[in-house]
């Protein structure tokens, strides 16, 4: 899948990943601080991954776990500081979800709730648990 938001190409072509723009960007989150470029490329390897870019840098990732009959969990999503605020973040998203029609989502955010809500995600805390490892 291949496909232009104004001057940016987003992509799920995995060969065009830079780690290390993910991996950075991932170390300055607050949901994955903590994970090792080791994990992050074993995520990758097992996820289906999107990039957005521009010319040939990367601004902007989100990966997709799923049955695809189901379920899919949406994650690691971001947007590079300096790409904000043009719609990147929504296009994406929007993308993905459209992609993923007729199963239902996850996902986890503690601060882009106004985002998933455009695209029908619903705060739902009384009734997912979680265990880390």
């Amino acid at each position: 899948m291949e496909q232009w938001y104004k001057n940016y190409r987003i992509s799920d072509d995995k060969s065009l990943l830079n780690i290390e723009t993910i991996g950075a960007f991932l170390a300055r989150s607050y949901w994955a601080n903590q994970r090792s470029i080791e994990t992050i490329k074993k995520s990758i390897q097992n996820s289906i991954c999107y990039g957005i870019y521009q010319e040939e840098q990367q601004v902007g990732f989100a990966r997709v776990i799923t049955d695809w009959a189901t379920f899919y969990y949406l994650a690691d999503v971001f947007i590079d500081e300096e790409h904000r605020g043009h719609g990147l973040g929504k296009e994406l998203v929007g993308l993905i979800v459209k992609q993923y029609e007729g199963l239902s989502g996850l996902l986890g955010t503690l601060d882009a709730h106004g985002l998933y809500e455009q695209f029908g995600f619903r705060r739902n805390a009384d009734r997912f648990m979680n265990k880390r490892p």
